[in-house]
Order: C-alpha cells, then structure tokens, then sequence
C-alpha cells in the first residue's frame, strides 16, 4: 500500500476521533452499516441489506427485525409492486446514524469559522473530488 493512502487514511481516523459526536445509544457497527444502506441506496430490501452485507437472508432479516423493534426502521411497500417491502429509516433512525457516523457541526463550524476563504475552498474542493470518486467505487 502506498504510503500517501496509509497517511490519508490516518488523517481521516484522526479528523473522526477528534470531532464525532458523543456516542449515546449502545450500538453494534452491523446496526450502523444496514441503516447506511437504507440511507444510501434506493428501494432496499432484506435482499439488497443480505447482499451488501454478505450474509444469508435470514440472518439479514433478524438483524432488521432487531433494527425495527428499536424504531430505527419501518417497513414499507415497493411503489410499483406492493408485494415487495422495503426499509425506510425513522426520525429516529436518522438521528442514531448521524450521531453514530457524522462529525459534530458544532466542532465543525468552529473549525471552518476559523479557515480563511482559500482554506474553505481547498477542504471544499477535496471532499467534493474525493467523494466523486468514492461513488464510482463497488460497494463490498
């Protein structure tokens, strides 16, 4: 691995260490992964979670059941094909997984209050690349 990644990479454990939210709810990181994907991604099922996450169906459906008895989840219907369910995070959901993977904006706006014009647009300007990049990357 080429050094620049590993230092890139340290960077950005770091910039999480220092500036995510306090942790609130007792969590496991699958929970935080299957409400990622239900975030991320469209019309997602028990397949699609199963998939993303490489396990069997079944243990993707318990994980879920699991997920929507504390009210992270619910399920709804498929809008062309009401046989089909799938996965829509709650309020609540949303609020557990912004906690749980986000940088705290109030540590964030006092760090971009103090930037000059040309830093902002800089850390703008690399995020923005990097996240491009990152969206053509397969999922897994």
């Amino acid at each position: 691995m080429d050094f620049n990644v590993k230092t890139l990479n340290n960077y950005w454990t770091d910039i999480y260490f220092h500036l995510h939210y306090p942790h609130k709810e007792k969590i496991t990181h699958q929970v935080i992964r299957v409400l990622q994907i239900v975030e991320k991604e469209q019309n997602i099922g028990i397949n699609e979670v199963s998939s993303h996450l490489n396990v069997s169906h079944n243990t993707a459906s318990e994980n879920v059941k699991r997920i929507i008895e504390k009210k992270y989840l619910v399920k709804d219907r498929y809008p062309s094909d009401e046989r089909r369910v799938i996965l829509k995070l709650t309020d609540l959901g949303r609020e557990v997984l912004q906690r749980n993977t986000s940088l705290d904006e109030s540590k964030l706006i006092d760090i971009w209050d103090s930037m000059s014009p040309d830093e902002k647009s800089l850390v703008e300007s690399a995020f923005k690349l990097l996240r491009e990049r990152a969206q053509n990357v397969p999922f897994g």
